[in-house]
């Protein structure tokens, strides 16, 4: 096994989990996104930043102005960008073809929640480089 087909294991602590799957279950019809912030290379912050594209029911746009100023306040909490999360209200936790088109921080996980598991929300972890996505298995770490 090369070191590029180790899994890798990230752990998320279980309040912020439910943070992520309560907000989109708050909007069952648009995606949602925005940052998630982490100390120590733990996560710990979710900066929910609106969805501005035209088609929010397939797709996410960060507002711009929001993901400075969440950048701002990471920077200020002594946080760094650890994930770049969105949700999926119709289709499973995987990125779609346009999520792998319009990444921007390859360094970043990308966390994506579904809403289309039959009453079971699903989140999944992958790194995302130019039109390849790595799936990265997320454990969630009690606190």
């Amino acid at each position: 096994m090369t070191q590029h087909e180790q899994t890798t294991e990230t752990q998320i602590p279980r309040k912020l989990t439910n943070q992520l799957l309560h907000l989109a279950q708050l909007s069952p019809d648009d995606e949602i996104c925005g940052l998630v912030g982490s100390l120590n290379g733990i996560p710990i912050t979710c900066y929910p930043i609106a969805n501005i594209a035209e088609q929010p029911q397939q797709r996410f746009l960060l507002d711009a102005k929001q993901q400075i100023a969440a950048m701002a306040e990471m920077r200020e909490q002594g946080e760094e960008l650890f994930a770049i999360y969105h949700s999926h209200p119709k289709t499973p936790a995987e990125p779609s073809s346009y999520d792998l088109e319009s990444t921007t921080y390859p360094k970043a996980l990308c966390l994506i929640i579904s809403l289309n598991t039959k009453g079971v929300l699903e989140m999944r972890g992958f790194k995302i480089s130019p039109q390849k996505a790595e799936e990265v298995e997320l454990t969630l770490l009690e606190e």
